[in-house]
């Protein structure tokens, strides 16, 4: 049994101060810290009961309680990404109260989650990226959109494949950050890092229709919802779902699989992998190293359908 959530959790001191280091100092975005204050919630009651009242005696936690808080989640059937980023939380919330001097030990130092088995990430082949992106052109053309929805959506998704950046780098993009005659877009990534990312022809010309077609100011939202604010993810999600469902590709795929669909289409075409890298925003050459297995595999399949004594 999934162990319950303590819903006061975030009334305790030493974790309002936590969560004023992390969105402050370090960058992580609320997204992150949702998850950190739910594993947070989660511990204290396990160890002290749902209906307790902060603060809590953080240091009275044993290690014994902090294994059993994790093989709680084992037994219950829970996937080892989510084990490991619950003692991920855990671990390093006791590391932040160590050095605020409020504990003297951190139960969840020694502990180790479950292994992670390695999946090769799903993309779209380049004839499935081509149908999705030219179902909006479709839906107007035939009187199921609205000019303006046509615009946006085209233009929104063009720039999603066309620089690989996460949905979260995309949705607070303002007219400002876009450099028509270099090409270019600054976007803010994992950290609250800065980076430049590259626009290709078809999502620049989406980008200047839109733009032409709107009376907007260098500070507004390039992509905005029906209401007229900046597009939420799940906005961006349920319009994806659409198009897809419409093309005949799985719904199931996410605005993240055009990132993928970029860094493989890029390596297969003969990109090199730094270049990939830094173009994706990724600290270590060992994450993007994964696209480098994807185009492998892309190569063995063609092998083994192909070649007469395969």
């Amino acid at each position: 049994m999934v162990p319950p959530t303590n819903p006061r959790t975030t009334e305790d001191p030493r974790v309002q101060r936590f969560e004023a280091n992390l969105l402050a100092e370090r960058g992580v975005s609320p997204n992150t810290w949702e998850g950190y204050s739910a594993d947070i919630a989660q511990f204290a009651a396990f160890v002290w009961g749902h209906d307790a009242a902060p603060p809590f005696p953080w240091g009275e936690a044993s290690d014994a309680a902090a294994r059993a808080f994790l093989s709680a989640f084992g037994s219950a059937g829970a996937q080892a990404t989510t084990v490991r980023r619950k003692l991920a939380a855990l671990r390093a919330f006791y590391r932040h109260l160590q050095r605020e001097g409020a504990v003297t030990d951190n139960p969840f130092s020694s502990l180790r989650g479950p292994r992670k088995a390695k999946a090769l990430p799903k993309v779209l082949s380049v004839g499935d990226v081509e149908a999705f992106l030219a179902q909006p052109g479709k839906d107007f053309s035939e009187g199921r959109l609205s000019e303006r929805e046509f615009l946006r959506d085209s233009a929104l998704f063009e720039t999603l494949y066309s620089t690989g950046c996460r949905i979260g780098e995309v949705t607070p993009l303002r007219w400002r950050d876009i450099d028509f005659a270099r090409g270019t877009a600054i976007v803010t990534g994992k950290g609250s890092k800065d980076r430049l990312v590259i626009l290709g022809s078809k999502a620049l010309d989406a980008l200047g229709r839109l733009r032409g077609a709107s009376a907007a100011n260098d500070g507004d939202a390039v992509f905005q919802s029906s209401a007229g604010k900046a597009a939420s993810s799940r906005f961006i999600e349920r319009r994806m779902k659409k198009y897809l469902a419409e093309a005949g590709l799985s719904p199931d795929l996410t605005p993240h699989k055009l990132r993928h669909s970029f860094a493989t289409h890029l390596l297969d075409a003969g990109a090199d992998l730094r270049s990939v890298q830094e173009m994706l925003g990724h600290s270590s050459l060992s994450t993007t190293q994964v696209y480098t297995h994807v185009s492998v595999e892309r190569l063995k399949d063609a092998y083994f359908s192909s070649h007469p004594r395969a």
